[in-house]
């Protein structure tokens, strides 16, 4: 290092060395997980903090470029001993260290990354933790020996928010170019770790992205953080700029009455990443006449069509085992209600948490205004079998409800692909924009699969749908009703549909046009 600001780093790198006996060095951001490490961490260790992540614990040196940094540090009272900047900054009492400020450009970050491995210039670069790693490399020199690293709070997620402790007033927004260099920093990251193979510095990244080689938990450990330490401190959920499409594996009554091929189901929808599970209730006696309840059938269960239907439903002890499994996995459950003694049974003698009118019964319009009429929850509502003047009935009857889940459906089992009709889902996404203005309940767009495979639901993610359903089934049984669209759960077909629907909704992203982490003019 022979140019001036090597020498001041050289000389900042001295300096802080002298008052640590430790080779620990942490770098730290503002990302939500730096929330999770414990401050012994920090303790004993030159702390090297990015903007005013000072605000999350004191630090050794501070790096900024832009001027907020200044104001947002003053009013927090400076906890750093140095800083670092390109800006007019002033701290009485505080060492200031200039250097000049590199932007991260288009087709720039190779010669950003060209001036970290040459080292023949330090600057401030726009990513920061190069500047950061070049002022621990300074630190290595000057002790002659290896020095560990550890950097916290570099979580890559800019939509999941700040670490609590470095909340404040002066963020600014994330516009889309500091969105755009927050991505492409994290390309740079895994750039410099590749480069510091075997050179006097040991980083760790702590988080959970592919490259990270600690999380937040096994740092602590490093430090001798105890269980009951770790449980104090305060857990962050990530915030996420779109909501999760649901997917809803349709059992129906395909457990048969029998607990153990439910849980069976319920467990395989689990493991392949359903968000609920759905079950059917109707009152045998009154739904069907005692005509058709007499009529010959064949099925395991008897000779008749009453004895197969009466098989098939769930009791009280049954919807409260299908509740407290749910609840031990950690997926959610809702049922098909399908006449009024059975409405009436369920939301008098359980807490169903979601009821759905599906579209056998969608001609029985008294039983409906008894709903629409007597109950407040979210209700998903199945469209199959009708047309535009059921929809209107729908918009004007359902008005006392918190969500309504609007299904299209085809009620052709298997729908041939000419049926699908995708688009009327971009219609019911349209309607539910124009009803979120107005009174009422909030509308989610969905579509409910009774065709083959996963395209039309995927279509139907990028259309609009907030909502999915899918029919499963356990092993063939070629005497149950559904059995030909429903997805086999001993196979990985619905695996294959759930990964399917959540690409989908990975490909559809967000309508903010932006530029992406991706986009290089490299000609």
């Amino acid at each position: 290092m022979t140019n001036p600001t090597a020498e001041a780093i050289s000389t900042l790198a001295a300096s802080t060395a002298s008052r640590y006996t430790t080779d620990t060095i942490v770098i730290l951001g503002k990302g939500p997980s730096a929330d999770l490490v414990h401050t012994r961490v920090f303790n004993n260790a030159v702390l090297i903090g990015i903007n005013d992540a000072e605000r999350i614990h004191p630090t050794d040196i501070t790096i900024f470029y832009e001027d907020w940094v200044g104001e947002s540090v003053a009013e927090d009272g400076f906890r750093s001993a140095t800083y670092v900047t390109s800006t007019d900054f002033a701290a009485p009492g505080r060492d200031i260290v200039k250097l000049p400020f590199r932007a991260l450009s288009n087709d720039a970050e190779d010669q950003m990354l060209l001036r970290f491995q040459d080292r023949s210039e330090v600057a401030i670069e726009e990513a920061m933790f190069l500047t950061a790693l070049e002022i621990a490399r300074a630190i290595a020199d000057h002790r002659g020996r290896q020095q560990t690293v550890y950097m916290v709070g570099f979580d890559f997620t800019p939509d999941a928010g700040l670490a609590r402790a470095a909340a404040s007033q002066y963020r600014p927004q994330l516009s889309n170019r500091r969105r755009a260099g927050m991505e492409l920093q994290e390309f740079i990251l895994r750039n410099a770790l590749y480069t510091l193979k075997d050179s006097n510095l040991d980083v760790h990244h702590v988080g959970t992205r592919e490259f990270s080689d600690l999380t937040p938990e096994l740092l602590n450990e490093r430090f001798q953080v105890t269980v009951k330490e770790a449980a104090e401190l305060p857990t962050t959920e990530p915030e996420t700029e779109i909501p999760a499409v649901e997917i809803t594996a349709e059992i129906t009554t395909n457990h048969f009455g029998d607990l153990d091929r439910l849980e069976k189901l319920v467990r395989a929808a689990h493991a392949a990443g359903a968000d609920w599970v759905k079950v059917q209730k109707r009152d045998v006696e009154t739904f069907y006449t005692p005509e058709q309840l007499a009529k010959p059938y064949k099925s395991p269960f008897g000779t008749t069509f009453g004895d197969y239907r009466r098989q098939l439903e769930l009791d009280k002890a049954g919807f409260t085992f299908l509740d407290e499994l749910t609840k031990d996995l950690g997926i959610k459950w809702f049922a098909s209600v399908l006449d009024k003694p059975s409405f009436q049974w369920m939301t008098g003698e359980l807490d169903i948490p979601l009821v759905k009118l599906p579209s056998t019964i969608s001609r029985k319009k008294d039983y409906l205004e008894y709903v629409a009429n007597n109950y407040t929850g979210s209700l998903v509502i199945s469209t199959g079998m009708t047309d535009k003047a059921y929809e209107d009935w729908l918009i004007e009857t359902f008005t006392k409800q918190d969500t309504l889940y609007l299904l299209h459906c085809n009620s052709a089992y298997p729908t041939p692909d000419e049926h699908t009709n995708i688009g009327v889902v971009r219609h019911y996404a349209e309607l539910a924009q124009q009803q979120a203005s107005k009174p009422g309940p909030r509308i989610v767009p969905g579509y409910s699969s009774h065709d083959f495979g996963w395209m039309a639901s995927a279509l139907a993610v990028a259309a609009g749908a907030g909502m999915v359903e899918k029919h499963v089934k356990l092993g063939n049984t070629e005497w149950a009703h559904f059995d030909a669209v429903a997805v086999d759960l001993t196979t990985d077909a619905f695996k294959e549909y759930v990964d399917a629907v959540r690409k989908a909704q990975l490909h559809v992203g967000s309508t903010e046009k932006k530029i992406t982490a991706s986009e290089h003019h490299k000609y």
